[in-house]
């Protein structure tokens, strides 16, 4: 049996899920499985069409097990393409089939799609039929156009927003590490893994993405322990330091401190 699951973790933004799921109502071809984990969210878990339900962790949301389950989930149902697609991001209409094609035609490759940071709705909310007249993808990604595909693309500008895989990838790969536990690293930490393997990372100009706007701290201050914490991990794991710039900005703020041997520490 071969199918291709959308992969989607929820805490709260139960507006934003409705619409990725009208999104998905929308595309040229359907996924054949919508994976729903919800993380912490009673009222996601109560809905029938919830594939799975997680608590929280003590340290925050274990947003790289959830992924994980999620994965599970999808292969349990058949499924030999696995599309992670974030909360906020609403699907182009074109972006299941373009997954599923690239990711069945070159199963050796992490496949990403450009992804639109949209501004903040009109009254009437995002129209979904126009979200290409608003196609405008993030700078400081690559954005191959329309029918391109890039390979050998540089791990530090993975995210997991959007992207998608085999299954045969997924396994080699071992999914995401769930020692990674709330906010930042854990996708840095996956694109690293990709980079270590026989894989290669990929952009495909036809799975396009659009991000719901929603309200950000810059830097996000609110995640300050999450991020000393998880780059910590990572720097345990791979001998660098992810998230600088963020980790430097909150030094600035007197948010964070170096001890001598160079580790950050969150302040107090």
């Amino acid at each position: 049996m071969t199918g291709t699951a959308v992969v989607t973790v929820v805490h709260g933004r139960h507006d934003h899920l409705e619409l990725q799921r009208l999104s998905l109502a929308l595309s040229t071809r359907a996924p054949d499985e919508h994976v729903v984990v919800a993380v912490d969210d009673p009222v996601v878990a109560a809905a029938d069409w919830c594939a799975a339900e997680l608590p929280t962790h003590p340290l925050g949301l274990p947003i790289a097990a959830a992924r994980n389950r999620g994965a599970e989930v999808a292969i349990e149902r058949g499924a030999d393409v696995l599309v992670f697609l974030d909360v906020d991001c609403l699907a182009a209409p074109g972006l299941v089939t373009a997954y599923g094609e690239v990711v069945r035609d070159e199963p050796t490759i992490v496949w990403s799609g450009p992804v639109t940071y949209l501004e903040e709705p009109p009254p009437g909310g995002y129209d979904l039929s126009r979200l290409a007249a608003l196609d405008s993808p993030h700078p400081a990604r690559p954005a191959p156009g329309p029918g391109v595909r890039t390979r050998g693309a540089d791990p530090d500008l993975f995210w997991s927003l959007s992207f998608a895989c085999s299954v045969e990838a997924w396994h080699g790969l071992g999914g995401f590490c769930e020692d990674y536990v709330g906010y930042g690293g854990e996708d840095t930490d996956f694109a690293r893994t990709i980079a270590a393997s026989d894989l290669d990372l990929g952009w495909v100009g036809d799975a396009r993405a659009y991000h719901q706007w929603h309200p950000v701290s810059r830097p996000p201050v609110e995640h300050v322990d999450d991020i000393v914490r998880n780059a910590a991990i990572f720097q345990r794991r791979w001998g660098t330091t992810p998230m600088l710039g963020w980790l430097e900005a909150f030094e600035e703020r007197g948010l964070v401190s170096r001890d001598d041997a160079g580790r950050w520490l969150a302040v107090g």
